[in-house]
C-alpha cells in the first residue's frame, strides 16, 4: 500500500507559459520558475501536459520547492500539451531539435536533465551530443533500449487500448501502471492524460520510442549520471536500471523507497531534496537513499571474498539457485551468504544490493 506524503500545498502560483520554435519550424510550449542552475525536465511520452500537471496538487508543490532551489524549466513535447499538435516527424532527433529550442529561448548554457521512462534516452542521445553544455542527467525509469522495457505483458495489454478505447487507455495508466489512487488527483492527473495529445500521436510517440538504442550515446556521456529506482518497483525492473548505471561511465544508481511508477507521487520530499542536491554537486557522492545512513564504505572492509562474489552475481540478475550452480555452492549456503549481505550493507532487498554493489564498484 503505497503511503502518500505529508503535504505543505503550495500556492496556486504557475510559472507563465512560452513559446519556442525548434529548427524545423514545429513550436514548442515551454515554462520555467525559479533562478540558479539549470535543471530541465523533459516531456512525458506519449503524455506531457505541463500546465495541467501544475494543477494536481503534489506535482504543484514538488514543482513550487524545486523552483524555490533552481531555475526549474519544463516543455511540452511536439505534439502534446500546448506545442504544436500536428506533426509527422516524431524521431529522437525531432525531440532533441525541440530540447534545443527551448534552451535557446531560455538563454541557458547549461543544465542538468531530468529523464523519465521513454525521455530518459532521449536526455542520454542529448548529452552525448552536447558534452560541453550538460552537467549531469538524473533518469528514472529509463533504460538503454525502450523498447524491452516495453514487452511485458502488461505494459502490451495497455498498449493495444490506445486504438480501441483511449478513455480507459488514459484511466489504466493512471491507476494501474502509475498507482495514482482514486480521488480528485487521479481525476486531475487522468485529466491531463487525456488531454495531453491525440490516440494516433500517442501511437505514433510510442512505436519511435520503442525503437530507440542509445547504447554507443551512453558510452559518449561524459558527465555524472544519477539512475533513480523505487525499491519495490514493478513496472521498470531493476535490472534495467542496473543495466543504464552500467552503460553510462559516470553513473550511479540510488534506490528510493515505495513502489510507485511516479517519481513524485511517492516520499515527494526525499525526491526533491535528492534533485536539487545533485543539481547542485552533479559530482557530489550519493545519498543513502530511504535512509539516514550512508553505504558508501569500501566492500573490502565489510564483506568477505565469497560474499562480494555472490553480491556480484547477485547484481547481476542471477537467482539464488543459479548462483549455487555456478559457484558449487547449496542454495541454503548461498541464501545464508545473502542474508549476511544484506546485513552488512544494511540493503533491505535485491535493488538496495545491487545499487550498493554499484556504488561500490562490486557490479
Amino acid at each position: 500500500m503505497v503511503t502518500r506524503p505529508r503535504r505543505r500545498y503550495a500556492p496556486p502560483v504557475e510559472p507563465a507559459p512560452a513559446i519556442a520554435t525548434a529548427a524545423d519550424g514545429v513550436r514548442i510550449g515551454w515554462m520555467s520558475i525559479g533562478s540558479g542552475p539549470a535543471l530541465v525536465h523533459l516531456p512525458g511520452i506519449p503524455f506531457s501536459n505541463a500546465e495541467a500537471e501544475w494543477r494536481i496538487p503534489v506535482l504543484r508543490e514538488a514543482f513550487t520547492r524545486l523552483g524555490e532551489q533552481l531555475r526549474f524549466i519544463q516543455f511540452d513535447g511536439r505534439g502534446t500539451g500546448r506545442s504544436q499538435r500536428d506533426v509527422t516527424d516524431l524521431s529522437l532527433d525531432a525531440y532533441l531539435l525541440d530540447l534545443d529550442a527551448v534552451l535557446d529561448a531560455a538563454g541557458v548554457e547549461s543544465c542538468v536533465l531530468l529523464g523519465f521512462y521513454a525521455s530518459a534516452a532521449h536526455a542520454i542521445a542529448w548529452a552525448a551530443r552536447h558534452r560541453d553544455r550538460i552537467r549531469g542527467l538524473i533518469l528514472f525509469g529509463g533504460a538503454i533500449s525502450h523498447g524491452d522495457t516495453m514487452q511485458a505483458t502488461g505494459t502490451q495489454a495497455l498498449l493495444t487500448l490506445i486504438e480501441r478505447d483511449w478513455d480507459t487507455f488514459v484511466e489504466s495508466v493512471t491507476h494501474a501502471w502509475l498507482g495514482w489512487p482514486v480521488g480528485d488527483e487521479a481525476r486531475l492527473a487522468a485529466d491531463a492524460f487525456r488531454t495531453s495529445t491525440t490516440p494516433a500521436v500517442a501511437q505514433a510517440s510510442l512505436r519511435a520510442a520503442g525503437e530507440i538504442d542509445v547504447t554507443a550515446d551512453a558510452a559518449r556521456v561524459a558527465c555524472p549520471a544519477l539512475i533513480l529506482h523505487r525499491a519495490e518497483a514493478t513496472v521498470i525492473p531493476i535490472e534495467a536500471s542496473t543495466e543504464l548505471a552500467r552503460a553510462l561511465p559516470m553513473g550511479r544508481l540510488e534506490v528510493l523507497p515505495g513502489s510507485s511508477a511516479s517519481l513524485f507521487f511517492e516520499a515527494t520530499d526525499l525526491v526533491v531534496d535528492r534533485l536539487v542536491g545533485f543539481v547542485n554537486d552533479p559530482s557530489g557522492g550519493p545519498a543513502a537513499a530511504g535512509s539516514g545512513r550512508s553505504r558508501s564504505r569500501g566492500p573490502s572492509i565489510r564483506l568477505s571474498p565469497r560474499e562480494i562474489e555472490v553480491l556480484r552475481l547477485l547484481a547481476g540478475g542471477e537467482t539464488n539457485g543459479q548462483i549455487a550452480a555456478r559457484l558449487g555452492l547449496s542454495i541454503n549456503t548461498v541464501e545464508r551468504h545473502v542474508v549476511n549481505v544484506y546485513r552488512k550493507i544494511d540493503a533491505r532487498g535485491r535493488a538496495e544490493a545491487t545499487a550498493w554493489a554499484i556504488r561500490n564498484g562490486v557490479a
